[in-house]
Order: structure tokens, then C-alpha cells, then sequence
């Protein structure tokens, strides 16, 4: 996912818990965790990432 992907994904979530803080109705509760999952999914794939390029820095570091 690039930046402007996760910025409209993030948009979206945003509007959906929005929607359900105006309306409390389930459909609304179930589309914001679904959201919310979604933007916690890529924030972890791409700490991931990033934790795999510093460990591979960090032995590279170390080598003689």
C-alpha cells in the first residue's frame, strides 16, 4: 500500500467512526472495526519492515 493508499484508508476510517458516534447503529460499529483493522494491519506490515531493515543495518554494522 502506498501513501495515498493508507491516506484514504485512514480517511475512511475516520469517517466511519464519526458515522458511528452520530448513529450508534451496529452496520456502522462493524464497517469502523473493520477500518480500524485494516489501518492496524498496515501500520504492522510496515514496522515490520522497517524492524527488518534495522536488523539487517545493524548486523551489517557489526561485520567486520
Amino acid at each position: 500500500m502506498n501513501a495515498k493508499d493508507f491516506f484514504h484508508l485512514v480517511s475512511s476510517m475516520r469517517k466511519a467512526q464519526k458515522d458511528y458516534f452520530r448513529t450508534r447503529t451496529t452496520g456502522a460499529l462493524n464497517q469502523s472495526k473493520s477500518l480500524e483493522k485494516q489501518v492496524d494491519a498496515e501500520i504492522q506490515r510496515v514496522n515490520d519492515i522497517i524492524n527488518e531493515k534495522q536488523s539487517g543495518q545493524m548486523v551489517m554494522d557489526f561485520e567486520p
